[in-house]
């Protein structure tokens, strides 16, 4: 079984206006159909959406729950890495290390 990556977005709550889209319904459904689709042309797939609860603050000291709702989507994760470049053997072949260090100064 391949490893996953998954990406979670917040619903839209809102349609989107477009040519020939009248009513409220078909608006909130182009508006959805936007971000899957626009999530699909990066390699993600629709998985499902969630209802989860969100504690948050209200005032200097009470919390709340609020109810978000998320797309969840995911795609197979890639373990083939880029090839490394070639190293040139002559980047491989070291001179000795004698020759390449200087002889100290004499001290006196």
């Amino acid at each position: 079984m391949s490893p996953f990556e998954y990406k979670v977005l917040p619903a839209p709550t809102r349609g989107r206006k477009a040519a020939g889209v009248k009513t409220p319904e078909a608006r909130f459904a182009l508006g959805l159909e936007d971000t899957l689709n626009e999530m699909a042309r990066d390699g993600w797939t629709y998985l499902r959406s969630d209802i989860l609860p969100s504690e948050e603050r209200q005032g200097l000291t009470s919390t709340h729950t609020v109810y978000r709702s998320v797309l969840v989507f995911q795609r197979e994760l890639s373990l083939r890495r880029a090839p490394e470049p070639p190293v040139s053997q002559e980047a491989v072949t070291a001179e000795p290390l004698a020759q390449s260090l200087s002889p100290l100064p004499d001290r006196d």
